[in-house]
């Protein structure tokens, strides 16, 4: 495989010790040996893909899911548990300027649809994935941010969508949020969960519906052989009608050729807290159970979960390596530690990082692989994929059945960045950005 992060991005270091790893047993896979024969092949078991088989088989295809490492090893099984709105970094002003105001009020739409399909497979799977909070709330972390999250609110409540709930600084403490914040707005749309139980929970159901999984089968190349696939592993091969690739920050150059220099991986870094005690909480101010992140462009996020261990993440760094995740996390730390103060004599005993997938167009993609006929390609979530690689699954699984239903938005075709292979080194001057503009 052709990555553009050493291999220390891709191996056991920045996912150990992830948290979710203790809280849910992996289900079996076998690896792929031999030959399968199936209706779609399906490169990646994360949300997207997962959630494509589930469609899939429910629809009567057969399906094989190709894992390149074991279940929840990627992105999906080692993200903050974020079900919200998002997947595009594309301020609300300039996509409707880019796309017109109908267009990009559709792509809104999906995102509001993301997390009620998130929403709706939990309550009719019956998946246990310790949800919580009512919506998502967006803390300001200066004074000016408040005056456009009052300005946001505003525009939230002149339309027909789900009505938001503004916070100003003094009645924070009420809701039992403290900390260096001047006010939040509150999306009742989304909330919190355990990635790894709701990835497995969704894929005990596409494995019941008839979905075939296999782990640590990494598809080295995609051949069309007349007029079907041989996806190619290191001691088997899947022969299929059509093909999906769900890799997002995890992608190969060359899985297809067509994705290299289209996607842009960035890490992003995790850790979790011991459980805290009671009089812990109260000293901080902070006992709400709401999923938080702040206004900063290189943003926080933040949540205490129902076991009382509190989440913190932040973007990663920009290198990789043993010593360079060590640093990554120690920023982490003391990031955590300003902003929560109170509770820097409390251990962070699990600590990771992972993957989130950019686009150099900063919105989500689903579509057919140009020039590939019978491949289709979904991804680039920009740190949101618990909702919308879920929804792009379904995207996808209906494009394999010739039924079109993805927004224009999520359509259009993705671009390749600048400098090809060396691509990551836009990426300094784009944090250096965002901090100066955090400022």
């Amino acid at each position: 495989m052709k990555r553009i992060y050493p291999e220390y991005a891709y191996g056991a270091g920045p996912r150990s010790p992830c948290w979710w790893d203790e809280t849910a047993d992996a289900p079996y896979w076998p690896m792929l040996k031999g030959e399968d024969t199936v209706d779609v092949g399906i490169i990646g078991g994360g949300f997207t893909g997962v959630s494509a088989a589930l469609h899939l088989a429910r629809a009567g295809l057969s399906v094989a899911v190709i894992e390149a490492n074991d279940p929840g090893w990627g992105a999906s099984g080692r993200n903050g548990g974020f079900c919200c709105v998002g997947g595009s970094m594309v301020k609300d002003r300039a996509l409707a300027a880019r796309y017109g105001h109908e267009t990009a009020a559709a792509y809104w739409q999906a995102e509001i649809d993301a997390v009620h399909m998130a929403e709706s497979l939990i309550n009719t799977l019956g998946i246990d994935c310790d949800r919580h909070s009512k919506g998502e709330t967006q803390l300001a972390h200066r004074p000016r941010d408040m005056t456009r999250l009052r300005a946001k609110a505003e525009a939230m409540a002149g339309g027909t969508g789900p009505q938001p709930v503004l916070t100003e600084a003094a009645d924070l403490g009420s809701l039992g949020i403290s900390g260096p914040f001047h006010g939040a707005l509150t999306n009742p749309v989304g909330f919190g969960l355990n990635p790894r139980k709701y990835l497995f929970g969704l894929a005990k159901a596409a494995e019941e519906a008839g979905a075939r999984f296999y782990r640590q089968s990494p598809v080295r190349r995609a051949v069309r052989s007349g007029n079907a696939w041989l996806l190619h592993s290191t001691r088997g091969s899947v022969r299929c009608a059509q093909v999906i690739v769900a890799t997002n920050g995890y992608s190969s150059e060359g899985m297809p050729n067509w994705l290299a220099g289209r996607y842009m991986p960035a890490q992003s870094n995790v850790l979790v807290t011991r459980p805290l005690t009671q009089s812990e909480l109260d000293s901080a101010g902070w006992t709400s159970d709401q999923v938080c992140y702040d206004t900063r462009g290189l943003l926080h996020y933040f949540r205490l979960m129902p076991d009382r261990r509190f989440l913190f993440g932040m973007r990663g760094g920009l290198m990789s390596g043993a010593e360079a995740e060590k640093r990554a996390r120690a920023r982490t730390r003391a990031d955590f530690e300003r902003m929560f103060p109170a509770w820097k004599h409390v251990e962070s005993p699990n600590t990771w990082s992972g993957m989130v997938c950019l686009a150099r167009n900063l919105t989500p993609f689903a579509g057919p692989v140009p020039d590939q006929p019978g491949m289709f390609a979904g991804l680039a979530y920009h740190g949101n994929g618990v909702a919308m690689g879920t929804y792009t699954g379904k995207l996808l699984a209906g494009l394999v059945q010739d039924r079109d239903e993805v927004p224009q938005v999520m359509a259009t075709r993705m671009e390749k960045f600048p400098l090809g292979p060396f691509r990551r080194l836009l990426m300094p001057p784009f944090y250096i950005a965002r901090a100066l503009a955090d400022m």
